[in-house]
């Protein structure tokens, strides 16, 4: 079955606002992942749709200020977690600490949902380098586990430049990661894809059988447009 996961970012302003759009989004394979201050009142509302978090933290406790454990976030009913989007590689975060993170949230009996994608510099070589820039950051994050696991696939070039990859690419991109995760962990994954997903091509890109969903960012924000992105989703489902 295919699903979609509402990553609405360091959005909406407050929580009433949160709120009333989780409502609108509480649907049967939706995964709603708000900002941190929203996660108890958004996950009280939730009816049909799962809850997730944009981040987390490897360590349980401490003195690590403005970090959030896995611990705390399952105490909220979180139950799945994305780790390594490409905006907080862009702050910096490492392999090794995304690979700590995928570990941490594993241990947690959560499910990460992993993020990868190429730059434009590695992508405007060809696809077989966005190929291998990928596969480095799937063999960066995975130790050889078999555990429940969720990969995004957002080439970083598509993320809020309202121009996404082409659907075969994308569908070529998640058989190979399937087939990398296969060989390499005996593991076998959902590959979603992410990048200025909209209600114009998410049924492109849902149709195609190597992608098991979308992780959606700002049409989320919107619940007219997301509704029929949940439509494209519900008819790749029949």
């Amino acid at each position: 079955m295919k699903v979609v996961v509402a990553n609405w970012k360091m959005n909406p302003a407050t929580p009433r606002e949160a709120v009333k759009l989780a409502r609108a989004e509480d649907k049967l394979k939706v995964i709603v992942a708000p900002p941190f201050p929203f996660l108890e009142d958004v996950g009280r509302v939730l009816k049909r749709a799962t809850l997730g978090a944009q981040d987390a933290f490897w360590i349980s406790r401490g003195a690590y200020t403005g970090e959030v454990s896995v611990q705390q976030l399952k105490r909220l009913r979180v139950s799945y977690v994305i780790v390594g989007h490409s905006e907080r590689r862009a702050q910096g975060e490492t392999n090794g600490m995304v690979r700590k993170k995928v570990e941490a949230v594993h241990a947690a009996g959560l499910t990460p949902i992993l993020c990868v994608g190429e730059p434009w510099p590695v992508r405007k070589k060809g696809f077989a380098a966005a190929k291998r820039y990928v596969a480095r950051q799937l063999h960066a994050a995975l130790s050889g586990t078999r555990k429940k696991l969720i990969v995004a696939y957002e080439p970083v070039w598509a993320i809020g430049s309202g121009k996404a990859d082409s659907p075969a690419e994308a569908a070529e991109m998640a058989d190979f990661i399937k087939e990398l995760l296969i060989v390499s962990y005996r593991s076998s994954v959902k590959v979603l894809y992410g990048g200025s997903v909209t209600p114009r091509n998410a049924r492109a890109f849902l149709k195609a059988r190597a992608l098991d969903g979308a992780l959606v960012g700002g049409a989320s924000l919107r619940p007219r447009d997301f509704t029929k992105i949940i439509s494209a989703i519900n008819v790749a489902n029949r």
